[in-house]
């Protein structure tokens, strides 16, 4: 089915911080809903003072059933039977276009949006301005094609049927811009300085004129702990244009040289975002795993999970786990035993969300 081979090559999107190693594809999403906790109040969450409500969930592979979430939630039960808590958030995604043999525009798929929805839960779809087969090098799929109306009516008719389904799903647009590895990057395939919050800009206002304000929209660039991608400050759409924050990050283990703590990895590009870039947003994590190759996996969730994000990384209000089999990775939670309870006694204390937002109504703001 043409939908579950797309997901199989858009979760290849997984990258060491460093970079990718061959030429990847890719992967988008969208935020929830409540009312902002002031990090500085204090909470009468389990984890201590400071908690605030937390937005979960995963992208899921084929592992558990054969079939790709949302349009076989049969894999989304069984992850949560392995985690004994529902899900707030199911993420998948799509480029515009399959282009393999001409090309073909994938259209905002309702049935899949639904069936997230009925679920309870919060699609978290992640959307690029690029075709299949992925490329560094896409000639049609500049970002000034995008920003010169090339792709007008296409984006239209996506964002019109989206205001049409009219429940609220985190949008996360052209993701990690701020590395050399996808072809909507400043710096490659042609895209200059200017181009890549112009194009953002372009397709915001697109969706703001059809009035589908039930897109939360998701800025999500790729931690930068050793200060070697582009800077975020020329990258920031601004915050009329933006509804949440994001970082994507992974501790790659053995098959990157080094055991990177959560704190290693996001710290110095958290702070950059909420101190100076967009401290008014909420934060969500749209990409994160860790190897078990190099240290304890059950370890750095629990520390992740429930130390770092909850007491310490406040503005952080939604994580979406990367539970993929991709790129000789061990990502999902069921890499071992210890990894599985890790994970389900993370996501069990009542900080974490359950799906009741069935009922959930746009702006999404993190959950109380």
């Amino acid at each position: 089915m043409l939908a579950i081979a797309l997901v199989t090559m858009l979760v290849a999107g997984c990258y060491p911080e460093v970079g990718p190693t061959s030429v990847p594809v890719l992967a988008p999403v969208a935020p929830p809903s409540g009312t902002t906790t002031n990090p500085s109040s204090p909470s009468t969450g389990p984890l201590g003072p400071n908690v605030p409500g937390i937005y979960w969930g995963a992208q899921i592979g084929d592992q558990y059933t054969g079939g790709h979430p949302p349009w076989d939630m049969n894999a989304v039960t069984q992850f949560e039977a392995m985690t004994g808590k529902s899900a707030s958030i199911v993420a998948f995604a799509a480029p515009f276009a399959n282009c393999y043999s001409g090309c073909t525009n994938y259209t905002f798929d309702t049935n899949a949006f639904e069936n997230i929805h009925q679920h309870g839960s919060i699609p978290f779809f992640s959307w690029a301005s690029q075709s299949l087969p992925s490329s560094l090098n896409e000639p049609n799929y500049q970002l000034r094609d995008v920003t010169a109306g090339t792709y007008d009516a296409f984006i239209r008719d996506w964002a019109t049927a989206a205001r049409n389904w009219g429940h609220p799903f985190f949008l996360r647009f052209n993701w990690e811009m701020n590395g050399n590895w996808f072809p909507w990057a400043e710096g490659v395939n042609g895209n200059k300085a200017g181009d890549y919050v112009a194009a953002w800009r372009h397709v915001h206002d697109i969706f703001t004129s059809v009035g589908a304000s039930n897109a939360a929209w998701v800025w999500c660039p790729n931690v930068d702990s050793r200060n070697q991608f582009t800077s975020l400050a020329g990258l920031y759409p601004g915050d009329s244009y933006v509804d949440w924050t994001c970082l994507d990050g992974y501790n790659w283990g053995a098959q990157n040289g080094s055991w990177d703590s959560f704190d290693s990895l996001y710290h110095s590009t958290y702070h950059e975002i909420v101190d100076t870039i967009a401290p008014s947003k909420p934060m969500i994590i749209g990409e994160i795993s860790s190897s078990e190759t190099g240290g304890s996996k059950a370890d750095w969730i629990t520390d992740a999970l429930t130390v770092q994000i909850p007491q310490r990384y406040t503005k952080i209000r939604g994580v979406v786990w990367m539970d993929v089999f991709v790129d000789n990775m061990d990502w999902p939670i069921n890499s071992s035993a210890s990894s599985k309870a890790a994970f389900g006694a993370a996501v069990r204390q009542s900080t974490y969300a359950a799906n009741r937002f069935a009922s959930a109504a746009a702006p999404l703001r993190p959950p109380t």
